[in-house]
């Protein structure tokens, strides 16, 4: 394990303990953003935590996190944050959000740690690493059949927009099982074999650079709509090696 990943995860679990202090409590204070987001002060602490324990590792490195912006660093490596990913989970005291922090590299993922606080579990993947939960190896699943699939989704609208021809929309009708578990918890099923795909049709930067590595060091695919594999491209899909390689190829 690299000294990097050693410090990804010391630091997901200081601002896991963190949110747990505020988990559940019903005195937490929940504010809206200018995009109509939920945001609390849990998230906000929770990244000023993780971002004051880079700026004194590594100084030279740029951070970029969901509240509080862009750090411009000068090393080329960018600590990309999200402090609570699935806040809506955060707020109904549902216990499948996830503390997030990923590595980049000259514009690629390097590392990722997806940490889910309330569960006692910890996800993480680091290239050429392999990928694990909790200290132990994970691969995603081989089924190929997508009527044997289980696809996961976080916003309604995958399910509610007019059925496209993209071959990712079309699974929800296609496949054996459909679940509304979301987020990057959704993602880290898909990395340990317990589902075969996860969509999100809107994803920002943060909400995909820990997912990118952790899916794909357990054999998985990740990409966007476009079939890139990118944080900023248009949503994400998390799928299993067979039933990814066929979306991929449908969608080129």
């Amino acid at each position: 394990m690299t000294e990097d990943l050693q410090f990804a995860l010391d630091t997901s679990r200081k601002a896991g303990e963190l949110t747990l202090s505020f988990f559940r409590s019903k005195s937490l204070k929940v504010d809206a953003k200018r995009d109509d987001t939920p945001v609390t002060e849990a998230d906000r602490k929770a990244e000023e935590l993780i971002r004051s324990r880079i700026e004194k590792a590594f100084p030279e490195d740029g951070i970029f996190g969901e509240e509080f912006g862009d750090k411009i660093g000068r090393s080329g490596r960018r600590w990309i944050l999200d402090p609570i990913d699935g806040t809506r989970s955060f707020i109904h005291g549902v216990p499948l959000y996830g503390v997030m922090i990923g590595l980049e590299v000259e514009r690629e993922m390097l590392l990722g740690v997806v940490n889910f606080p309330a569960l006692g579990e910890i996800f993480y993947g680091e290239r050429d690493g392999g990928a694990f939960r909790n200290g132990e190896r994970i691969t995603v699943s081989g089924i190929a059949d997508r009527r044997k699939a289980t696809v996961v989704f976080t916003e309604k609208e995958y399910l509610l927009d007019p059925l496209s021809d993209h071959p990712v929309d079309r699974l929800r009708d296609e496949a054996g099982l459909v679940r509304g578990w979301g987020d990057c918890y959704g993602h880290m099923l898909v990395a340990s074999g317990r589902a075969e795909v996860a969509v999100d049709k809107i994803m920002s930067p943060w909400d995909c650079a820990a997912v990118i590595p952790v899916v794909t060091e357990a054999g998985g695919l990740s990409f966007d709509y476009n079939g890139q594999t990118t944080i900023y491209g248009q949503g994400l899909v998390s799928a299993n090696h067979p039933i990814g390689s066929e979306l991929l190829d449908h969608i080129a």
